[in-house]
C-alpha cells in the first residue's frame, strides 16, 4: 500500500452502524492506493510497478501489503501523485454520479449543496465547475469561516454561505433556482436546501452528519413536484464493477486531475504506524468534517 485515506464510512463500518457488516476479524479500509510488488505467473494485464485500486468494497487496506486476486483490482495511471491516486476514485466518484445520474445538468445549472466542506463536497465544486455549472455552498459557521470561504471559492465555488445565512441571503435570490440538491447533513440543513429548489427539482440525500430525518416541506412536494432520492456509491460500484460506466468515471476523473481541474481534498498525511491517531482524528472529526486523514507508508 502506498497511501489509504480513512472516510467517515470506516468508522461507521467500525461502530457497526454503516451498511456494510463485514464477518470478524477484519481489516479495515475501503480506499487507497498499492504498488504491485509481484505477480503470479498466470496473472494478465498486471505487473511489477503497476498502481492498482480495490475494485471490491471493504477489501481492507489498512495494511502494509496484501496478496489479492487481479479481478479484484483496478489498474490505474501512475502519473499522479500518490494521495490523489488514493482519493480520486471513492469521494470524487460519488460527486461524479449525483451530477451525472439524477438531472441532465446543463451549462449555466444551479446546484446547491450543504457539507460543501466535506471530501465529497471539495469533488463537487470541482467537477461541477469543469462542467460550467454554479454552485451554492453550505457549510457550518466556524471561527476561521472566511479562510474556508476563500478555500472552497478557490476551488471553484460560486457562493458560499453558513447555515445561518442562507436563511436570510439575498445573493441565493438573486442567482437562477438550483434544480440538484445535494445533502449529507439532512435535519434541517436538507430541509433548507430542499425549499430553494426549482419546480420539478431533485433532492439526493448521500449521508446524515446530524444524525436527524430528513422533513420534506408539503409545499415542496405538492406545489413544486420536488423528488427525494437516495445514493449510495458502495452499492454503484458493486453494481457496476465490471461495467464500462465505472471505467468511463475513472478516465474522466483520472483527466481532471492531470488537468488540475480536480485536486485531493485538504488533508493531513499520518504514518502508518500512527493509525490509531487518524482513527482518533477522524472520529473527532465526524459531523464537524476536519481534514481528511491519510496513511502514508514508507
Amino acid at each position: 500500500m502506498l497511501a489509504v485515506p480513512i472516510h467517515p464510512a470506516d468508522i461507521n463500518t467500525i461502530q457497526g452502524s454503516y451498511g456494510i457488516k463485514p464477518s470478524l476479524p477484519h481489516v479495515p479500509g475501503y480506499d487507497g492506493v498499492a504498488e504491485v510488488l509481484e505477480v503470479g505467473s498466470e496473472v494478465q494485464g498486471l505487473q511489477s510497478g503497476d498502481w492498482v485500486i480495490p475494485r471490491i468494497l471493504s477489501s481492507g487496506t489498512c495494511r502494509t501489503h496484501m496478496r489479492a486476486s487481479p479481478e479484484n483490482l483496478i489498474k490505474i495511471p501512475s502519473d499522479m501523485d500518490k494521495v490523489s491516486a488514493a482519493t480520486f476514485a471513492l469521494n470524487p466518484g460519488t460527486a461524479y454520479r449525483m451530477l451525472h445520474d439524477f438531472k441532465s445538468l446543463r451549462e449555466g445549472d444551479v446546484v446547491i449543496q450543504n457539507g460543501a466542506n466535506s471530501a465529497v463536497g471539495q469533488a463537487v465544486i470541482q467537477i461541477a465547475a469543469a462542467m460550467g455549472l454554479q454552485t451554492i455552498n453550505i457549510v457550518r459557521d466556524r471561527p476561521e469561516i472566511n479562510e474556508l470561504k476563500q478555500y472552497l471559492s478557490s476551488l471553484g465555488a460560486t457562493l458560499v454561505l453558513t447555515e445561518e445565512e442562507v436563511r436570510s441571503s439575498t445573493a441565493i435570490k438573486e442567482m437562477t433556482q438550483p434544480i440538484l440538491a445535494l445533502n449529507c447533513v439532512s435535519g434541517r440543513s436538507g430541509t433548507e436546501i430542499l425549499r430553494r429548489l426549482a419546480f420539478g427539482g431533485v433532492m439526493v440525500t448521500y449521508g446524515g452528519m446530524s444524525r436527524q430525518p430528513v422533513t420534506v416541506p408539503i409545499g415542496s412536494l405538492i406545489f413544486n413536484e420536488v423528488s427525494v432520492r437516495g445514493f449510495w456509491m458502495s452499492r454503484w460500484n458493486t453494481k457496476h464493477s465490471d461495467k464500462p460506466e465505472r471505467q468511463h468515471m475513472l478516465d474522466e476523473l483520472h483527466k481532471l486531475v492531470i488537468q488540475k481541474k480536480l485536486k485531493p481534498p485538504s488533508h493531513s498525511l499520518v504514518p502508518f504506524e500512527q493509525f490509531k491517531k487518524v482513527f482518533e482524528n477522524t472520529l473527532s472529526a465526524e459531523g464537524k468534517v476536519g481534514k481528511k486523514q491519510i496513511l502514508v507508508f514508507d
